[in-house]
């Protein structure tokens, strides 16, 4: 609650939330953005040279750059350079977190299966297996995926659907495991 009301405190009564700018250029803030602008752009070269994002995937550089960061945060951590509060410093010894599990009950998960069967039989079904098909075609062609999906979508076609169209066509890619 205290750190909820800071952030209300924060947005609603400094006026912080009603200027585009509120740190009106700060020289720290401008730094950081070139900083990450930096960064980002050697990113982009790296992934050049690969020869693009479809090149840098196939040959695990994105799954090793997300392992490494991964294992350089979690060093980090443990070392304390990285101060998380609450976790590796600011602990309450002793303390108890008791975080309850989201469990879905068998009764939402019964009445969530009637929505969906009173939801395919108040759609047009001749709609969907069109807007399916303008899926299927999309997969083989030039043409942009997103508008037909879309349009699947508002024919009440289900997410399960569009992807087990898309599976079929397309098939399902699995990247290799790089350490």
């Amino acid at each position: 609650m205290i750190a909820l009301r800071t952030q209300q405190l924060i947005a609603y009564e400094s006026g912080v939330a009603n200027v585009i700018d509120p740190l009106a250029g700060s020289w720290f803030v401008e730094r950081l953005t070139d900083k990450m602008e930096e960064q980002a752009e050697d990113y982009f070269r790296k992934i050049d040279e690969i020869g693009g994002v479809i090149e840098a995937i196939e040959v695990g550089f994105m799954q090793r750059e997300i392992a490494q960061a991964a294992y350089d945060y979690q060093r980090a951590v443990e070392s304390k350079q990285r101060i998380i509060v609450g976790v590796n410093e600011f602990v309450n010894e002793g303390e108890i977190l008791d975080i309850p599990v989201l469990e879905i009950s068998e009764e939402v998960e019964y009445r969530q299966r009637q929505k969906l069967q009173s939801l395919r039989e108040r759609r047009d079904s001749g709609e969907v297996e069109a807007a399916l098909e303008h899926v299927r075609q999309a997969c083989h062609s030039s043409e942009n995926i997103l508008y037909p999906v879309i349009d699947a979508a508002n024919a009440l076609a289900t997410l399960g659907e569009i992807v087990a169209v898309m599976k079929e066509e397309l098939g399902v890619w699995m990247e290799d495991t790089v350490f």
